[in-house]
């Protein structure tokens, strides 16, 4: 029995090292930079109002690559924060690298949970896409090819506004009410696909979480049905659009969208998982791991929205 007593301590000294390890090698990767010659081969066209509630006006900011003629697709980039934090330029390195592949995109802000709590941030998202079909003309979008990404909250959203076209309550005002706020495409990142499980059920009540409450106004036993409504996985239908998610091999399985996969799959609708091989939750800030996942979100758009 004394020996036995002794194991939880013996394996805790031997986890600790391995982690303190695994720490230092992620901090000696090198920052994820933007250099010259993407920002050389891109114009940027920022703080443009793409909504506006009474006073209240939200700015994105966009780019699109010089010299290129005609109608292109467009991404709408959306940053992460857990819904209470965080803002645009926290996104602008990806747009910025996939305007630079041949797209219109632009990196949005949006009201965040410390203002006011969802649907305020979905609306936002949706205003967003119908402005980039409003203003297709002058800045030369294709309204019938625009996709989403983001990542952690921001591919929260991005799954969202992909599985709730059509759903009135998110539809909110803001501007452009007379286009449609469906996309073509969506590459959710380290994100959440399905807000009714058991995991953020017991989150919604962890302290260390409580921007679930502060987003959602309430735990998921108290407010059931704003999580339902919150909750990509519950819109799913066969209008759908293809979703491809991204996900680092360190952050919480429950990122790889396993049932919400299978539902799209059973819909008929094109989707699947790329894994960033040693990629924790944060991996859009160092190098190594922004440029894989550009490549595999530019295949992605390519491939669906690109003639």
């Amino acid at each position: 029995m004394k020996n036995r007593s002794l194991f939880p301590v013996l394996l805790l000294l031997a986890i600790i090292p391995c982690a303190l390890r695994a720490e230092e090698a992620w901090k000696s990767l090198p920052k994820t930079v933007i250099g010259p010659k993407i920002n050389q081969a891109i114009e940027s066209h920022p703080d443009l109002v793409y909504a506006t509630y009474g006073d209240r006006e939200m700015q994105l900011d966009l780019f699109r690559p010089k010299g290129v003629e005609g109608k292109l697709p467009a991404i709408i980039c959306i940053h992460g924060g857990a819904w209470w934090k965080g803002g645009r330029l926290n996104h602008a390195h990806i747009a910025k690298a996939l305007a630079a592949r041949g797209f219109v995109t632009a990196t949005i802000s949006y009201r965040l949970s410390g203002e006011l709590p969802f649907p305020a941030q979905i609306e936002d998202c949706k205003v967003a896409v119908r402005w980039m079909k409003a203003n297709a003309e002058q800045y030369g979008i294709d309204p019938d090819a625009i996709g989403a990404t983001g990542s952690s909250a921001g591919g929260h959203l991005a799954n969202l506004l992909a599985t709730s076209g059509g759903v009135t309550k998110l539809e909110g005002a803001g501007g452009n009410t007379d286009y449609s706020s469906t996309i073509q495409a969506a590459a959710p990142m380290g994100a959440q696909s399905d807000l009714e499980t058991e995991r953020i059920r017991l989150r919604s009540f962890d302290p260390k979480a409580a921007f679930y409450p502060q987003f959602l106004g309430g735990t998921q036993e108290e407010v059931p049905g704003t999580y339902q409504l919150a909750s990509p996985r519950h819109h799913l239908d066969a209008d759908d659009p293809p979703i491809f998610y991204l996900t680092g091999e360190l952050d919480d399985p429950s990122t790889h969208a396993e049932e919400t996969r299978r539902d799209l799959e059973q819909l008929g609708i094109s989707t699947g998982l790329h894994i960033l091989k040693g990629a924790p939750h944060p991996f859009l800030t160092k190098q190594k791991f922004f440029s894989e996942a550009l490549d595999v979100l530019d295949q992605f758009f390519t491939a669906h929205l690109k003639p």
